[in-house]
């Protein structure tokens, strides 16, 4: 199982929006994270808009190919991408492909 943590920017204007989409997630895309292979996802994020995401899953970037080939995270990313500032030097991609990651340096079971 590979964990995986990223790092993102919301926009610090735009964070009560965001907190709100996020208690209201289409169940469309929760059913496609699921099986996209999306397992113990959560999303962090501080009053400065710094968001940190964690998810554990068999394969990340298979993951994330599984998810950008769906139709309905189309839709959530284009209507996300507003929210965040730009992340690493992928702009113009969706927010998900652009998500900075963090290596994993220590894990106690």
């Amino acid at each position: 199982m590979e964990r995986v943590c990223f790092l993102a920017r919301v926009r610090p204007e735009r964070l009560d929006e965001y907190r709100k989409r996020h208690e209201e997630v289409w169940p469309d895309m929760l059913t496609a994270l699921r099986e996209a292979g999306w397992g113990n996802y959560t999303l962090f994020v501080t009053g400065d808009g710094l968001l940190i995401g964690y998810l554990e899953t068999d394969d990340y970037q298979a993951a994330l190919d599984r998810m950008a080939q769906t139709e309905v995270n189309g839709r959530w990313q284009a209507e996300m991408a507003p929210f965040f500032a730009d992340v690493g030097e992928a702009a113009g991609q969706a927010p998900d492909q652009r998500f900075e990651r963090i290596a994993e340096v220590f894990h106690l079971d």
